[in-house]
């Protein structure tokens, strides 16, 4: 009986947490998105901020970061990449009927990346601009509290990425 009152709690709990989600973004309202990549080049650490500007649209900004080593011409370089990128993404949850505890939505981005290498590299990685898509989706535990998963390419970020969103 114990265990089906513990239960009976988590189950009210997850609901309720859930019930509270803002899903998505709501016009005016600001999002703030870290966590880790997953690419050919390092594991590149991101933050990222996303900004409610119509229903079911938002626009928003990234900086990432990454440092990785490299075997060239048997020589080992120590390359970083930065960027810095705009974004802005369409939200499926009103046309689809998605609960709000769940955001799903695609978009566009355009960043420019700079690529820091030895100058005795000659290999490939060049500094410049990039056009990207993305596509994702979050689960909010609580009404200010989500997880997030990205998959996207031509990005710095290239393959996916994955982390918080703390909405303010």
């Amino acid at each position: 009986m114990k265990i089906s009152f513990f239960a009976f709690v988590a189950l009210f709990s997850l609901y309720s947490f859930s019930s509270y989600a803002q899903a998505p973004l709501r016009v005016g309202r600001n999002q703030l998105n870290f966590g880790v990549g997953i690419s050919g080049w390092g594991v590149p650490l991101y933050i990222g901020f996303d900004h409610g500007f119509k229903k079911d649209i938002t626009l928003g900004g990234e900086f990432s970061f990454r440092s990785f080593n490299d075997n060239f011409n048997n020589n080992k370089y120590r390359h970083s990449i930065i960027s810095l990128s705009a974004n802005g993404n369409y939200h499926f949850n009103s046309i689809l009927s998605i609960p709000r505890n769940w955001d799903f939505y695609a978009g566009l981005n355009l960043g420019y990346y700079y690529w820091n290498s030895p100058s005795t590299y000659r290999g490939d990685g060049e500094s410049g601009i990039g056009l990207g898509a993305q596509i994702g989706g979050r689960y909010f535990f609580s009404q200010n509290l989500g997880a997030n998963l990205e998959l996207g390419g031509a990005t710095v970020t290239s393959g996916g990425k994955f982390g918080l969103t703390l909405l303010f």
